[in-house]
């Protein structure tokens, strides 16, 4: 009987499998050779108009071998719209190939544009599905056309300089700040924490590239841009960043610290659910790498008590520093909304606290050596 019924439902089956051949509308899948890889794109305010933006891709242009390419090579499409998408999609006019976003992994934006907006306009990466959340996101001066369009003699063929700078593969100092475009977004939609983004920027003769310095990104107000000096301690203290350097000077003497490890912890106190004092406990450990006058290993200890203290007043400068501009880069605000039981002004009473709110920093400078020699 099974047999009897299979026999006659497998031609039917057959009819219907050919019919549904026949709805279908081909292969969306496009060779590489009709694809344009997109390498990094560049926001800047327009110059046409006074609202919108200008945008600038960064494509990498195909060749046959890397050794038979001498350098690295790039067009660059240019646009200027009311919003990203549309500029975007009349930018796909321009060329004759898919604009591919899969292997975009820079997005730079101009410092102007680093307001109490960037969420209308970034909204677009966001949202994108083909734009990895992984990409990396900075800002620029002058301009992000101009730090798009410098090819550095050292940037090597079927390479991009930017992707050197952020990733952990190459370069690695504690004056670049990395910024994903997911952790960006954590930080921007997050009450008591803000954003902070590396700055991108070029010599006069736009031959190379210069990143140490950074840009912390005011929700309510103009961006605030911090010093090397500022970005250094920020990068090491919140990220842990290795490679930390600092010029001690203690009367004739002047250090320069190789500091190997750095361990920063931090409490905030309350009295009457009120926050009242911000305690930083900071341990660094490494060597003395340079030295104005001899040293002894007998006065190591000397080192480390004039150490630590410089180096907590450059702390205590930074924190003051971002408490008077209004900005939270190392997320004050949102540790205390994490460790506090919830109710609908938590956040309002943290900002009206936060002004007056003292630090209390704590430093331990542990040398190990005085280097090679004594």
């Amino acid at each position: 009987m099974k047999r009897h019924i299979f026999s006659i439902l497998k031609p039917s089956v057959i009819v219907m499998l050919l019919f549904t051949l026949l709805l279908q509308t081909g292969c969306a899948f496009k060779d590489i050779d009709k694809r344009l890889f997109i390498s990094a794109i560049g926001i800047d305010p327009p110059e046409k108009s006074d609202e919108g933006y200008k945008v600038t891709l960064k494509v990498a242009l195909p060749f046959g071998a890397i050794k038979e390419s001498a350098k690295s090579s790039y067009a660059y499409l240019t646009e200027e719209g009311e919003s990203i998408g549309e500029i975007i999609r009349m930018l796909e006019t321009h060329v004759d190939k898919v604009l591919e976003f899969g292997h975009m992994k820079t997005i730079v934006i101009h410092q102007d544009l680093m307001a109490d907006n960037m969420d209308t306009f970034m909204d677009y990466f966001f949202r994108r599905g083909d734009i990895q959340l992984i990409a990396y996101v900075a800002g620029a001066n002058p301009s992000a056309e101009d730090i798009l369009r410098v090819e550095p003699q050292t940037e090597a063929p079927a390479s991009l300089s930017l992707f050197n700078f952020f990733g952990d593969t190459a370069t690695e100092s504690p004056y670049i700040v990395t910024t994903f475009l997911f952790q960006f977004r954590k930080d921007l939609i997050s009450d008591g924490i803000n954003p902070v983004l590396p700055l991108v920027e070029t010599t006069k003769e736009h031959d190379e590239l210069v990143v140490n310095n950074a840009i912390v990104v005011g929700k309510q107000q103009e961006p605030v841009e911090l010093s090397n000096m500022e970005t250094k301690y920020y990068n090491s203290l919140f990220k842990g960043s290795s490679g930390f350097s600092y010029k001690v000077e203690h009367g004739d003497d002047r250090l320069l610290l190789n500091i190997s490890r750095i361990d920063m912890d931090y409490e905030i106190l309350t009295k009457n659910d009120v926050p009242k004092v911000i305690e930083m406990n900071v341990k660094m450990s490494g060597i003395v790498g340079e030295s104005k006058h001899p040293l002894t290993l007998s006065k190591l200890d000397e080192y480390n008590q004039f150490s630590s203290e410089e180096v907590k007043r450059k702390i205590h400068s930074l924190l003051k520093n971002m408490q008077e501009k209004s900005v939270d880069p190392f997320g004050f605000g949102l540790r205390y909304r994490a460790t506090r039981q919830y109710h609908e002004d938590i956040y309002r009473t943290w900002e009206k606290a936060y002004p007056d709110i003292e630090f209390k920093v704590n430093v331990e400078v542990k040398l190990q050596s005085t280097g090679t020699i004594e």
